[in-house]
This record gives C-alpha cells, structure tokens and sequence, in this order.
C-alpha cells in the first residue's frame, strides 16, 4: 500500500480518483489546490506519490511541480499529472519536471498503471541508493594502498603489473587484493570491477 497525496480542485473528479486509488489498495489524501498540498507535505509524513491537476485556486499544479523540486525534501517525489490542458501550454511545469502525464477523461487502467510504474520506479531508486551506500560504506574501510589495488585492478592490471605500479612485491599485492575482495565483498574480480564502476572508480 502507497500513501498519495491527490491535489484536485474539482470535488467530483477528487472522489473517484480517491475511490479508484483506494480500490488499489493505496491510502489518499486529498487536496484542494497546491497550496492545500504543501501544507499537507510540510505538516505530514512525505507521500509515496504526487497526483495533481493544473488548473487549481491559489496555487497550479505548474507552481505545486516547481516548489516541490525546488526543496531537496520533496525534489525526488513521483509526479503524475492529471489535466484536461493542451500539453505545451504555459500551464504545464518543464519537462522533466514531473514523471507522467495522464489526460482527462482518464482510464482507470492507465492511471493505475502510471501509479504503480512510478512507485517502481521508486523503489528502485531507493534500492540503488542504498546499494551505493554500501558501497561507500565498504570503501571507505580500505586503507590507502587497499584502495590504490583496487583501482589498478578495475584497470585490469595483473599482479606483477600493480607491484611495479605500486613499488611493492607481488606477494604484497595479494594480499591488498585479498582484503579488497573480502572488505567490497566481492565474489569474482569482475564482481568488483562492477562495483568499482558504480563507485566512479577508473
């Protein structure tokens, strides 16, 4: 179950997204424009997902988009919108500004699909933060010299090669090359070499 914050003027419109999303298994809350939906994020837990409409009092779905990607808190919330507007009018928020774009008269299939797309999407971004976070975390355990053999082997030198690059023996580097594989848990050097790479390591 997400939580989802639904920003719709028209009360009509507002009930049946809510009744549809909740069918879904999601819970939703309701606002009546923009302004209503920052009170809510600034007040609340932040939502998994953000549907808005364009055209609202107070405060547009356009102003809502901008505000929200422009403080770190909320700059990486899935944005769907939700608008009869004519797409490319002054009314919508810059590209890449929001992450789907759902026209009214909506189908109810396709703005589930839209939802749970995003919400993927989502999760996916976490795991991969949270990936490279441990992949810090393991870097950052390696002394000096660890990592210096580590960088050579991501260039796919051999041992002999990293000695003399190194100024150190063979048998010392197997042994750099031993507690790097151990400390990045890495099962295979191309294992590593993967992991290096998703560090910026070159």
């Amino acid at each position: 179950m997400a939580e989802i914050l639904v920003a719709e003027d028209e009360a009509d419109i507002a009930v049946i997204l809510r009744e549809i999303l909740e069918m879904a298994g999601h819970h939703v809350t309701l606002a009546i424009d923009g302004a209503m939906a920052l009170e809510l994020l600034e007040s609340n837990p932040l939502p998994d997902i953000i549907l808005t409409d364009l055209k609202m009092p107070r405060m547009s779905g356009r102003r809502l988009v901008e505000t929200l990607r422009s403080d770190p808190r909320t700059a990486a919330l899935p944005v769907v919108l939700i608008t009869g507007a004519i797409p490319n009018t002054d009314d919508f928020p810059p590209d890449g500004s929001y992450d789907y774009l759902i026209e009214k008269p909506f189908d109810n299939s396709k703005l589930i699909d839209c939802v749970n797309d995003a919400l993927q999407a989502t999760v996916s971004i976490l795991i991969e933060n949270q990936e490279h976070k441990e992949l810090s975390e393991r870097f950052a355990m390696l002394t000096e010299r660890q990592r210096e053999t580590m960088r050579c082997l991501i260039r796919g030198m051999a041992n002999k090669q990293i000695a003399a690059e190194l100024g150190i023996s063979p048998r010392t580097v197997e042994i750099h090359r031993t507690w790097v594989m151990n400390k990045m848990a890495a099962k295979t050097l191309a294992d590593l070499v993967r992991k290096g790479l998703a560090l910026g390591l070159r």
